[in-house]
C-alpha cells in the first residue's frame, strides 16, 4: 500500500478506457488520455474486444500513460454492472483469462501492465466479499506479482491484496458519492452520480490533500487515497480530468502514474 508520508502529495488519475469495439469510435480515450497517468483497460467481457484493447494500450504507450487490466464479469448486456453470482473459482479463472489476455496484448506493444482493477458490480462485491476478493488477488498474482491491485479503502481488496503479498492502492472516485461507511452509492440509487464539474474537482482535491470525503448523508469521512478514477463514459469526461488535474497540481499535488513512485 502506498502510505509512506512522502507520499501524501502525490496523486495517480485514472480512467477506465477500451470500452467500445475495434471497428467503433474510440469515444473519449484519446482525449483523456492526455490527462490521465493510468488507463484501465477493458479485457473483452463487459466491454472491448481484442482489437480495441491493442489500440488502447498502443494508445496509452503514446501518451506515456500506465496501463492496467480492466477485468468485469461476462456481461456485456449489463456492461459488468450487474451482481452475479459465481463461485470465487470461477472469478479466479475469469480474472486470470482477461488479465492474462491483456499482459499477451500488451507485450505485443511494448508494455508491461502496471495493475489491476476489477470493472463494475466485481469491484464493488469483492470491496466486501472476502472470498471473492481472494479470488482477485490470486489470480493477479498468479499473471504477475508485480502488478499493483486497485481497491476502495479499507476494503477486502485491499486487504486480500496485500495477503498475497501484492502492492496494493486505495482507489476514489471523482464522480460517485459515497456512504458513511465509505463505500459507494449504488448507481441505481439517487444522487449516485455527480454532474457538476465544480464540485467534483473541489471534492477531489479534498478527498487528495486532507483524505476526506462527504458522504451522501453528510458524515465526513476518512478516506486515504492513492489514485484517483475519472469514468470515461461521463459527459466531458476529458475537459473534467484536465480540470482536476490542474486543480490538484494548483493544491500542490504531483500528478504520477504509481509505478513511477
Amino acid at each position: 500500500m502506498f502510505s509512506d508520508p512522502s507520499d501524501r502529495m502525490r496523486i495517480d488519475l485514472n480512467a477506465d478506457v477500451g470500452e467500445s469495439s475495434a471497428s467503433s469510435s474510440a469515444g473519449p480515450d484519446a482525449e483523456l488520455m492526455a490527462q490521465i497517468t493510468s488507463a484501465n483497460v477493458a479485457c473483452g467481457f463487459h466491454a472491448g474486444d481484442p482489437g480495441r484493447m491493442r489500440a488502447t494500450v498502443a494508445l496509452a504507450r503514446e501518451h506515456g500513460v500506465a496501463v492496467g487490466a480492466h477485468p468485469g464479469f461476462p456481461d456485456p448486456e449489463g456492461f459488468g454492472r450487474r451482481e452475479l453470482q459465481f463461485s470465487p473459482r470461477d472469478v479466479e479463472d475469469f480474472v486470470v483469462y482477461q488479465v492474462g489476455a491483456l499482459a499477451a496484448i500488451a507485450a505485443a506493444e511494448g508494455v508491461r501492465l502496471q495493475h489491476v482493477k476489477p470493472h463494475g458490480a466485481l469491484f464493488n462485491m469483492a470491496a466486501r466479499d472476502a472470498a471473492l476478493a481472494e479470488a482477485i488477488a490470486r489470480a493477479t498474482a498468479t499473471i504477475d506479482r508485480a502488478m499493483i491491485l486497485f481497491g476502495l479503502p479499507r476494503s477486502e481488496l485491499v486487504a486480500a491484496g496485500a495477503r498475497v503479498g501484492l502492492r496494493t492502492a486505495r482507489e476514489a472516485f471523482a464522480d460517485r458519492t459515497y456512504r458513511a461507511d465509505g463505500t459507494l452509492v449504488p448507481r441505481q440509487e439517487t444522487g449516485a452520480v455527480l454532474v457538476d464539474p465544480e464540485t467534483v474537482v473541489r471534492r477531489v482535491v479534498r478527498m487528495v490533500r486532507d483524505g476526506v470525503v462527504e458522504a451522501i448523508d453528510g458524515t465526513h469521512v476518512p478516506l486515504d487515497v492513492d489514485t484517483v478514477c475519472v469514468h470515461s463514459d461521463t459527459p466531458g469526461a476529458a475537459a473534467l480530468a484536465a480540470r482536476i488535474r490542474a486543480a490538484l497540481v494548483e493544491a500542490g499535488v504531483e500528478v504520477k502514474a504509481l509505478g513511477e513512485r
